[in-house]
């Protein structure tokens, strides 16, 4: 009799054993999985008993997101995006299933979830109120956003702008186009959201993507700015006045192929560093990158940022030079051609760095996260991200820029009585197809207080190659709106 009991002790407490086992896998390891679960419909119904959190911007002036009480007891709170497809790309959506952009990445904020805001949902408990998130207070211009989404899309091509604060590397604007209406994502129903949501995930043109930081493209000739960085950097007598190599075609080592110039112009054989920079000389600018090396030129995009991770709460697709294949590739990466892929962000990067004297400043996009009752839980402060260029460097870099906007290549970005640094960009694609265009810039040049790069896909062809024409006037209409 003593043996059964004590085998169907052992039995109860191995079964007691392996509940307690599953019990505690369920909820630590699996907790979250079954959390997101589709099929978990207690946690679809929960996602609209919360009072989520407001995205806001301008110190909480602006509202870009809001929750609205509906007063049905099923589904009490919904999502609404008062300003629509020009912050999308930034905002996101907060769908029954998902949640994108500053809504997905500051989830555990807006939900209240976050260990921040415990005493908060102790209290909602108590008081059996329904429970209240956190508001996001983005660093968006929305002025300057909004002019940057309207002159992008007049061009009717994709693209994208990122302006920044130097000083700080609070993002000002971060616009992609094509984009989409957030609002009929966050309906409640099922069927239509994902109705929307496939429609949009089949166009061709990509909307739900965020071209300023999600794809890297060809930089073209906004890339001599890093070019001219390490030359400058390389040797301290060296400055705008320097005089380099500018043949009318560059033999490209190794190969029978030669480097031309835009339209097969030439610049005079020799010339200064500030010359060849505004007229954006290929052949000379291709002769650097020989000279220079692989490596130093690697070394100095990557003291830009080129290459290093990057949260801004919103991943960031990382930059790249390419691999070293040689001289005569060398000279087409000097260019910006070749294997080197930029996003916008790291090109708003490169000249936010110049502007700011040399130090690039980690770029964000959160201003600050506020409780339910106002109280500021948490702000960003300004932190260095790299030291790009000296200061006597990026002195140089700034003068060559100016005249770059002053009688250059990039007079389209002129504002009067501001004086404005910039760089044209072209990058080549496929035979027989346009260019993409570029411009990156910074005012004021004596004091600068916003720096832009604009991309626009496939935006040149004829007289418009050098991205002066399509690209500068967008970046001239975003830092006018800052500067206002």
């Amino acid at each position: 009799m003593n043996g059964t009991l004590k085998r169907a002790a052992v039995a109860c407490l191995l079964m007691f054993g392996l509940l307690m086992a599953n019990v505690t896998y369920l909820g630590t390891i699996k907790a979250d999985s079954l959390r997101h679960d589709n099929r978990n419909v207690r946690s679809f119904f929960a996602r609209y008993a919360i009072d989520r959190g407001w995205i806001t911007a301008e110190n909480g002036k602006v509202t870009l997101a809001k929750t609205v009480d509906t007063g049905d007891p099923t589904f009490r709170f919904e999502r609404e995006y008062p300003l629509g497809k020009a912050f999308a790309p930034v905002v996101g959506f907060f769908a029954p299933e998902s949640a994108t952009g500053i809504e997905g990445t500051e989830n555990d904020y807006l939900d209240g979830s976050h260990p921040d805001l415990v005493v908060r949902r102790a209290i909602d408990l108590l008081t059996n109120k329904p429970a209240k998130g956190a508001t996001v207070d983005l660093t968006l211009n929305v002025d300057a956003q909004q002019a940057a989404y309207r002159a992008l899309a007049s061009t009717g091509k994709r693209g994208a702008v990122v302006a920044i604060d130097p000083r700080t590397g609070a993002i000002l604007t971060m616009v992609s186009v094509p984009t989409y209406d957030p609002n009929p994502l966050a309906v409640v129903d099922k069927g239509k959201v994902n109705a929307a949501y496939n429609k949009l995930a089949k166009d061709s043109n990509r909307p739900l993507i965020n071209r300023a930081i999600d794809e890297t493209y060809a930089p073209g000739s906004t890339f001599k700015t890093i070019t001219s960085a390490a030359f400058l950097s390389e040797d301290g007598s060296r400055d705008e006045n320097t005089v380099v190599d500018a043949p009318d075609e560059l033999p490209l080592p190794q190969t029978s192929v030669v480097l031309r110039n835009a339209g097969g112009e030439s610049c005079g054989g020799r010339s200064t560093l500030i010359a060849a920079l505004t007229i954006s000389c290929n052949t000379a600018f291709g002769k650097i990158g020989i000279d220079l090396g692989y490596d130093k030129l690697k070394a100095q995009a990557e003291k830009f940022g080129v290459g290093k991770k990057l949260s801004i709460p919103l991943s960031v697709h990382a930059s790249d030079i390419g691999a070293d294949l040689g001289p005569a590739a060398l000279a087409q990466t000097a260019i910006g051609q070749r294997s080197n892929q930029m996003t916008p962000l790291q090109m708003a990067m490169v000249a936010a760095g110049i502007a700011n004297k040399g130090v690039v400043m980690q770029p964000y996009l959160v201003n600050k996260i506020m409780g339910p009752d106002g109280s500021e839980i948490t702000a960003t402060d300004p932190e260095e991200f790299t030291d790009a260029v000296s200061p006597e460097v990026a002195s140089e870099l700034t003068k060559m820029m100016v005249n770059v906007v002053r009688s250059g290549t990039g007079t389209a970005a002129q504002i009067p009585g501001i004086t404005v640094a910039g760089k044209t960009g072209t990058a080549e694609t496929s035979p027989g197809k346009p260019s993409h265009a570029w411009f990156i810039s910074f005012a004021p040049a004596d004091n600068p207080k916003v720096a832009v790069a604009v991309f626009v896909e496939s935006g040149s062809a004829g007289t418009d190659a050098s991205g002066g024409t399509i690209a500068a006037p967008i970046a001239r209409d975003v830092m006018q709106a800052v500067l206002k």
